[in-house]
């Protein structure tokens, strides 16, 4: 099939990789995108990089979190320009809607179009206050989390507007809730700044690890070939890439392996024991790339480096006397998913193609 300038603009946009190879991958997946996107990964050509990368639009994601720290709503709701983002008027109505739709329940537009505002229709409402601004503006998005008995809820939104986030815990008693309200405001600046797509592990998808995998591979062979040329020490290669992968089987293996060559080395067996244990965790350490990347429990902890957010989480229910588990976890990123509006780009491409 023919490539289009547009196809080869898009998956340059998407995978960072240059023009010509953009189109020879097109070309070798028959124009399919997302073929074409995993052709470039495994070749060590394109970067991780999600459609969101590319795309943008204005407005103000807002998060609300009651007095009680008991029920946190975040919403994106969007503006044609940032003109109008950063308006007072448009300031305004972004918190009160937010309000509303905690105060409300709601969790749909339908429901919300529904609900009353000072005794007026809501869409009515809203209507109104778009004619005032002299711009169209959506409620894109809102959602609302709420914590159960002993539970607690908190939330961020960075000073700009662009990014929130709402996170909710349970808790083994009211005053372990109340104990963690912080750490967990803390925790949802962390995930603002380090964008994490799910809450753990396991919410990760195994084909998505599976292809991972291999483009992971392929972007540190790259690397390593650079830092050989450099005659620099080069990265380890690892066998998997998350928890996820790490069975029973592939750990026994791994054991095996460091015994093997513990004894290759002359290592008496009667201090491997003291060896392994270290071992093995950094094997996990290496072996889990894309869950520090991609699962809010397995990140680094932006105020504490040398821990995870789950050992951060488990020492301050220690600390408390009591536990707590992450139950939800919510992060807005203003105009992701939509579409910016075309530019010449396409025909820039076009022209260097011929």
């Amino acid at each position: 099939m023919a490539i289009s300038a547009g196809m080869v603009k898009e998956l340059r946009e998407l995978s960072g990789a240059g023009m010509m190879d953009c189109k020879k991958a097109l070309v070798e997946t028959e124009g399919d995108i997302e073929k074409a996107m995993d052709l470039l990964r495994e070749k060590g050509l394109g970067k991780a990089a999600k459609k969101s990368d590319r795309l943008a639009s204005e407005g103000l994601v807002r998060v609300v979190v009651n007095d009680t720290f008991s029920t946190a709503t975040i919403s994106e709701i969007n503006s044609e320009t940032d003109f109008v983002a950063q308006n007072d008027g448009f300031i305004n109505l972004t918190k009160d809607t937010t309000l509303h739709i905690q105060a409300s329940g709601v969790t749909s537009h339908e429901e919300l179009l529904k609900t009353e505002v000072n005794g007026v229709n809501f869409e009515e409402h809203f209507g109104t206050e778009i004619a005032k601004i002299g711009e169209n503006v959506v409620v894109r998005r809102f959602a609302t989390i709420t914590a159960g008995e002993n539970g607690v809820v908190n939330g961020y939104e960075h000073s700009n507007g662009r990014v929130g986030v709402i996170i909710g815990a349970a808790c083994d008693s009211a005053k372990t809730a109340e104990g963690v309200q912080e750490l967990l405001k803390n925790i949802a600046m962390h995930a603002s700044a380090m964008k994490p797509t799910v809450l753990s592990y396991k919410d990760l998808d195994p084909e998505f690890i599976e292809k991972e995998n291999i483009a992971i591979k392929a972007d540190i062979e790259k690397e390593n070939e650079e830092l050989r040329r450099l005659k620099k020490q080069e990265k380890r290669i690892p066998q998997f890439v998350s928890k996820l992968q790490l069975t029973d089987e592939a750990m026994e293996q791994a054991k095996a392996d460091m015994e093997a060559e513990l004894k290759a080395q002359g290592k008496p067996e009667k201090i491997w024991d003291r060896i392994i244990p270290g071992q093995l965790e950094r094997f996990v350490a290496d072996n889990t790339q894309l869950d520090q990347q991609l699962a809010l429990l397995s990140q680094f902890f932006v105020m504490d480096d040398k821990k995870t957010i789950e050992q951060v989480v488990a020492e301050k229910a220690a600390e408390l006397g009591g536990t707590v588990e992450l139950v939800d976890y919510i992060r807005y990123d203003l105009g992701e998913g939509l579409e910016k509006k075309e530019d010449d780009f396409a025909a820039e491409v076009a022209a260097q193609l011929k």
